[in-house]
């Protein structure tokens, strides 16, 4: 076997030619946006659409510098500095197929977790004109009980007193940001890529609620010249595995460290409101419009929604992954009937999307055999996800008299999943979860109680209060703990509900 050849700038020509590289000289690169939290999403979607757009040649200043604030960002750093900031891209399709490229969007990173300054100075940096942000739910720092910025954190109160010194993003932000007015630079775009819906009104929120407390005067001017544009993102991108690792080795003859894998599809629909200017995306197929709302709304109630569906089902059932539900015939109606029967009514119209294709396509992406996203990831953090993902839609078809058995099924089966942590077949299932002693007690409760776990208020609120959620959920509880089995309680609730 021929050697091995590290990933890096140097050997980069020596990679197989049936292997994509940059096309453009990264050395005339500036870096124009700076990213922080830098995973497999930002690396599959928005870092892949900047590097599409400096291949055309015509965004040479809108290279990307990563950022990390947390210990848990070293190692990416580590592993991008040894590659000289290159890494590849592993596109899965269904046939099985795998498009390998390697990407150079990102140019350089960062850490603040032993100094902050040198993140702070690359945000500051006149370069720099986006600073964008995947950090997760969890890093927006909202209160649970006001949905504003929870200045009681630990974390909050030491950034209050040490500007120069934060810890979290917004002392970052709101530090850069301070900086930039006294050089007399222009407030840079705050660009939310995560997954949560309105995520710049709520970045813009978090943001000025810090500094407003901080800085009153600082944080008139940022309401006044930042910008904040909300976005709907879509790529699935699995957790990288050693096989993916090993894949590039003996298929393409070169080592990378953390390489990035996802599927085929991606989107991603953008606010155009850009306080210094922005790349053309819209030229590698990101779309600007007006009003990103129909188009968030949509994904996190078919798409979003539809994974927590098979991922809270299938975990209990026992099924592994997202494409083995869908190989389950059973599994595959019951979420398309979920999609038809309780999501779809409760969608606006959204311009240039016909529904069912979307769905159609949707089917077609949760089944792909080579992408194998588990369902432990889907269920990770399921208390921040399903009071965004599926509790809308069970509290606006409540308010209309329209069906929301197929849903319930989802939220008796997640308290099965917290009470027992096991799959039917009796292998453990552990909890991922910021709030998972309060669920695990909650779900407990269940045997004296049936709403024990729909009483939950932080993630429930007053659901537990509405009569016909609360006897449609006993009624089901009643029945899966009785063991009869997810699968006979999936087709009850198909065969009962309607068509469309």
């Amino acid at each position: 076997m021929s050697e091995i050849l590290e990933l890096n700038q140097t050997n980069l020509p020596e990679i197989l030619g049936s292997v994509a590289r940059p096309n453009y000289d990264r050395t005339r690169v500036k870096t124009g946006i700076v990213h922080v939290g830098v995973g497999g999403f930002h690396r599959a979607h928005q870092a892949a659409y900047t590097d599409r757009l400096l291949s055309t040649g015509q965004a040479n200043d809108w290279g990307i510098c990563g950022v990390g604030i947390r210990q848990g960002d070293l190692p990416m750093q580590e592993a991008l500095e040894q590659q000289d900031h290159l890494y590849t891209l592993m596109v899965k399709y269904p046939d099985r197929r795998i498009e390998t490229s390697v990407l150079g969007a990102i140019v350089d990173f960062v850490c603040g977790v032993e100094d902050a300054e040198p993140v702070i100075a690359r945000m500051a940096h006149a370069d720099t004109r986006i600073v964008s942000l995947t950090i997760t739910e969890g890093g927006y720092n909202v209160a649970a009980d006001t949905g504003e910025f929870d200045l009681s954190s630990p974390d909050a109160q030491h950034d209050l007193t040490h500007p120069t010194k934060p810890r979290l993003v917004f002392g970052y932000l709101t530090e850069a940001l301070r900086r930039r007015r006294a050089l007399g630079l222009p407030a840079f775009t705050v660009q939310s890529c995560d997954n949560i819906q309105h995520n710049g009104d709520l970045t813009r929120r978090m943001l000025l609620g810090f500094a407003r407390h901080q800085d009153p005067e600082l944080a008139k001017w940022i309401e006044e010249r930042a910008s904040f544009p909300n976005a709907m993102v879509d790529r699935i991108t699995p957790v990288t595995t050693d096989a993916d690792i090993e894949f590039l080795k003996s298929e393409h003859g070169f080592h990378d460290r953390w390489p990035v894998t996802c599927e085929p599809f991606c989107q991603w629909v953008i606010e155009d409101n850009f306080a210094s200017g922005r790349p053309a995306w819209e030229q590698v197929g990101a779309q600007f419009v007006p009003d990103v709302v129909p188009y968030e709304t949509m994904k996190l109630r078919l798409l979003n929604a539809g994974h927590s569906v098979l991922g809270i089902l299938g975990a209990v059932h026992g099924h592994q992954t997202i494409n083995d539900c869908i190989a389950d015939d059973r599994f595959a109606h019951y979420v398309r009937r979920f999609m038809d029967v309780e999501a779809t009514p409760t969608l606006d119209p959204v311009p240039g999307i016909e529904l069912n294709d979307y769905k159609d396509t949707l089917i077609e992406r949760f089944g792909n055999p080579n992408i194998r996203d588990s369902v432990a990831r889907i269920c990770l953090q399921s208390s921040s996800k399903l009071p965004v993902f599926l509790l809308p839609t069970i509290n606006a078809n409540l308010n209309a008299g329209r069906s929301i058995n197929l849903a319930t099924l989802v939220i008796a089966t997640w308290c099965l999943f917290c009470d027992r942590q096991a799959d039917e077949n009796g292998k453990p299932l552990e909890i991922v979860d910021d709030l998972k002693d309060e669920l695990h007690a909650a779900a407990r409760g269940t045997t004296a109680d049936k709403l024990s776990f729909i009483k939950f208020k932080p993630v429930f609120g007053e659901l537990a209060n509405h009569p016909q959620f609360s006897k449609t959920y006993s009624e089901m509880i009643d029945r899966i703990y009785a063991n009869q089995g997810i699968a006979a309680e999936m087709d009850r609730v198909i065969k009962n509900s309607p068509d469309k």
